[in-house]
């Protein structure tokens, strides 16, 4: 009985942890929802605003503002690039790492535009600009660099594929057509001059027999050859012979013609 109850016991206690763990993560999940939900919305609310202040301001405060609009898009675009890349391509890891280490110097580019934007000595922000745009378009075109070599890659990999699909198709379709195909013994014979009987791809003639007579010529022998098996001579027919055509000797006497009482 006790040992019923021990049992029981365990497996209430192992409910009981099992239902907060799947609470805890469900709470974490859907916090880390949230904070992304919020992320995301400050971060559209900022780029509205750079884009009104680039579009609607003159002088430093507008070339801030450009500066760190074009920034934020160069890097937020090479991010995704390569976090999409990187699920189907592995070799994409090192260039991850790479834009990792070039975050840090742009989101320390990205802060110090932001305090400048409130400086009241424009003066002095006016004074940073030209440093402070060559930095940007240092850490821009390292971010391009990468974006495009990694859309480059992908689009390679896209081509050989296709590449592949077609020849596979291509081959496919010749197998179904497969009464379309010429014959190469035909195809070869239309183009080579007609050939005589007899010596054409395929005959086989047999060979004349050795005449027993020395004196044959070749001509018998090619008839031999040419004209198969010989052939049995058919029977003459007997005529009488003609009286008026037969010759007469001298002790031969001559018919007396008959005569009719």
């Amino acid at each position: 009985m006790e040992a019923a109850i021990t049992i029981l016991a365990l497996f209430l206690v192992a409910f009981v942890a099992l239902g907060v763990y799947a609470t805890v993560k469900a709470v974490g999940a859907a916090k880390r929802g949230v904070d992304r939900t919020i992320t995301q919305a400050r971060r559209t609310v900022e780029d509205t605003t750079l884009r009104a202040k680039s579009f609607g301001q003159t002088g430093v405060a507008g070339e801030l503002a450009q500066l760190r609009l074009a920034l934020r898009t160069s890097m937020r675009a090479t991010q995704d690039a390569l976090h999409a890349g990187a699920a189907e391509d592995a070799s994409l890891a090192e260039s991850v790492a790479l834009f990792r280490r070039l975050s840090e110097h742009g989101l320390e580019l990205d802060d110090e535009l932001k305090r400048l934007e409130r400086e009241p000595d424009r003066a002095t922000v006016a004074g940073l600009l030209p440093k402070l745009r060559e930095r940007t378009q240092r850490i821009t075109h390292s971010a391009e660099s990468l974006r495009w070599a990694a859309r480059d890659r992908a689009r390679q990999f896209a081509d050989d594929d296709l590449d592949a699909l077609n020849a596979q198709i291509d081959i496919e379709a010749g197998a179904l057509r497969h009464w379309t195909v010429e014959d190469p013994s035909q195809t070869s014979g239309a183009g080579a001059p007609a050939s005589t009987p007899g010596q054409g791809p395929g005959t086989d003639w047999p060979e004349p027999a050795a005449s027993a007579d020395p004196s044959a010529g070749t001509s018998g022998t090619a008839e031999q050859a040419w004209s198969g098996p010989a052939r049995e001579e058919s029977p003459q027919a007997i005529t009488a012979p003609d009286p008026r055509l037969r010759t007469t000797y001298p002790w031969q006497k001559s018919t007396r013609p008959e005569t009719t009482n």
